[in-house]
């Protein structure tokens, strides 16, 4: 057996209560009782592509891609999990959506993890996820944790990067439109800390602060707030108060800085308002002096909550000395900020400007310590790429690319060259390459991209518009995202994913940074049953708990009893610890769907309304009995 090999052995203490056809039907599966069964570890590094060979868009079966992509679903309000550079979609993980496969928002874990309002329904059932960003160790991602935004509603969700499941959803007081998110790379204040410690939000909206009905027509009661989210508590640390808008969010690889790109610094309300200058700006946040602060208590706080806010406002900031934000001028509604690998620059694109400005984070530093007397002066370089820039990523071989969302191009250029070009040697072609997607495009990332890891191996970007580019499906047309192989210094764009809309940002793991769990821990679910004969109806007036035992190709209870009007909270711990051998359980006319994975318990409650006879399945394919796997629930007349 190889060292990476995972065993897996039928557990020895269930086997009295598995019946002669679970006992076949294992083997059938080619799962007998007692034998080791084995999966090959896939989790070894892969070494890149070399370069002029051709880079594989299509996997041989049974062959594993090198990558992870971790995009975001829009609207849907789900996250899903794609493999690249092949794209096939692996897993659609519900977080701020209810899920009809996993009982996402059905299952009382789930529900207490969304939220729920005092009559058990749940707090939202809508989401819209933007920004998915990974936990950093040195700079580079650790697969702990994934976050993702929800703009609708404000709130942050938390995914285990072991699990690729939601354990965690925050709600962001004070704010609306909550939109760019970045968790830092390293923590600012101790050094020997190089891991993810915060997450940080921004906001887009200008609400009244407090926005409890009050002051609706002050002007300047109206403002956004930055926020600063614990990354492991997922409790909200601080916020700070800016001008304008914010965008996007990107953090400095030395844990210094949190930033934000800028639009509506104009604070209007309607949109011909919002671009009325021709320059807004990219805002620097000092962590650690704004930490500082709140510990010295110089902060206050907005209506109920109790969250310390700082006031970050331009105007509150003027002395580099005590600063606690730093505003670096950015033509025009500026839309994304993003670090180089280096460390050395955020990149921020124009779009209403055909420009990128590329911003010196050691000039940003040296303002903050008064060794630069003008921020202005961290702006390194603002050059010409096209029509509608929107977003960069990086190669790690120092050359960016911008997506151009109104020329529907990408285009490569290259960082050090530009800033020689705008410091005046216009000899300089700064420029390498452009290459046409299809169509308008939005985010992009290249492999690694958004760590100190790039590989410039390939990127993929997110078309908005596909048109022409798939089968027809009637009004709503799915996105576009185009693969495009960057080794070589021309781009050439390899294939088409069409994905369901809206996906917004994304990332692209290298798939020996993500260690996953194959099977779950009873240890970890509190109502697990131990042992099958723990299952039973446990009554207490008329709350009734049915405790539920599964294991292929049965449920033991075989059937129980309620009557109408108990509150029955239904257990169900599934008792295999074989890979990939889930169980689900339904009951018709209760809107009861759920699954339990191997080795888990999940639960749901309800008022049992109506008499009869109902049936719970199973609806996860499980075994050769799997049409067999049932349970019956009578529910009698009070």
């Amino acid at each position: 057996m190889k060292p990476k090999e995972r065993e897996m052995v039928v557990d020895e203490r269930r086997r009295g209560f598995l019946g002669a056809a679970a006992l076949a039907g294992l083997a059938g599966a080619g799962l007998s009782a007692g034998v080791v069964v084995t999966t090959t570890s896939s989790r070894e590094a892969v070494a890149a592509t070399k370069e002029g060979d051709e880079l594989k868009v299509h996997m041989k079966p049974g062959e594993l891609d090198t990558y992870y992509g971790i995009w975001s679903g829009g609207h849907s309000g789900e996250v899903r999990i794609l493999g690249l550079p092949s794209g096939r979609e692996i897993k659609r993980i519900p977080v701020f959506n209810i899920d009809c496969m996993s009982g996402w928002g059905i299952t009382n874990e789930s529900k207490a993890i969304i939220g729920t309002k005092p009559d058990g329904s749940l707090l939202f059932k809508t989401g819209d996820t933007h920004h998915v960003h990974g936990s950093y160790k040195d700079g580079t991602y650790d697969g702990k944790y994934f976050w993702v935004n929800d703009k609708t509603h404000g709130r942050i969700a938390r995914i285990r990067g072991d699990r690729f499941e939601v354990d965690k959803i925050t709600k962001i007081p004070n704010i609306q439109g909550f939109h760019g998110i970045f968790p830092d790379k390293r923590d600012p204040v101790d050094p020997k800390i190089n891991y993810t410690t915060r997450v940080f939000c921004g906001c887009e909206f200008h609400i009244p602060q407090p926005n409890d009905g009050r002051d609706l027509d002050d002007p300047s009661k109206y403002f956004a707030l930055f926020t600063c989210v614990d990354a492991e508590t997922m409790e909200v640390r601080w916020q700070c108060k800016v001008d304008g808008n914010m965008d996007l969010v990107a953090t400095s690889f030395d844990g210094r800085f949190a930033c934000a790109n800028q639009y509506n610094t104009e604070n209007g309300v309607r949109y011909e308002e919002m671009m009325a200058r021709e320059v807004d700006a990219c805002v620097f946040f000092d962590i650690a002096r704004i930490e500082k602060a709140i510990k010295e208590g110089k902060y206050f706080t907005i209506g109920n909550s109790k969250v310390p806010v700082v006031d970050g406002t331009r105007a509150a900031n003027q002395d580099p000395k005590t600063a606690l934000t730093a505003y670096v001028p950015v033509p025009k509604n500026p839309h994304g900020v993003n670090a180089s690998p280096d460390g050395k620059y955020m990149v921020c694109s124009g779009k209403l400007s055909p420009t990128v400005t590329v911003i010196e984070v050691a000039k940003v530093a040296d303002w903050f310590d008064g060794k630069l007397d003008d921020i202005r002066k961290a702006v390194v370089a603002e050059v010409e790429v096209g029509l509608g820039p929107l977003h960069t990523t990086f190669d790690g071989r120092g050359n960016a690319y911008t997506t151009l969302f109104l020329d529907s191009q990408i285009v490569k250029w290259n960082i050090d060259k530009a800033i020689r070009y705008y410091q005046g040697d216009k000899s300089v072609q700064y420029v390498i390459d452009r290459v046409d997607v299809h169509y308008q495009p939005g985010h992009l990332n290249a492999s690694m991209g958004e760590t100190k890891e790039a590989d410039g191996q390939f990127l993929l970007t997110g078309c908005k518009f596909s048109k022409d580019r798939f089968l027809p499906v009637g009004p709503l047309h799915p996105e576009n995202e185009q693969l495009i192989d960057i080794r070589s210094e021309k781009m050439k764009l390899l294939a088409d994913h069409p994905t369901y809309p809206e996906p917004h940002d994304f990332i692209i793991v290298r798939r020996d940074r993500i260690r996953t769990q194959q099977v779950g821990k009873l240890d970890e679910h509190p109502l697990a049953l131990k042992r099958v004969e723990d299952s039973g109806v446990f009554r207490e007036g008329n709350k009734v708990t049915v405790k539920v035992a599964a294991y292929a190709p049965q449920y033991q209870l075989r059937e129980f009893e309620v009557k109408v009007g108990d509150e029955v909270t239904i257990i169900v711990t599934n008792m295999d610890i074989v890979e990939d051998l889930t169980h689900g359980f339904a009951i018709p006319e209760y809107d009861i769907n759920f699954i339990v994975n191997p080795q888990e318990t999940r639960s749901v409650t309800f008022i049992a309304d109506k008499p009869g006879v109902f049936w719970c399945y199973c609806t996860h394919f499980c075994h050769a009995l799997h049409l067999e796997m049932r349970s019956r629930m009578i529910v009698r007349p009070a």
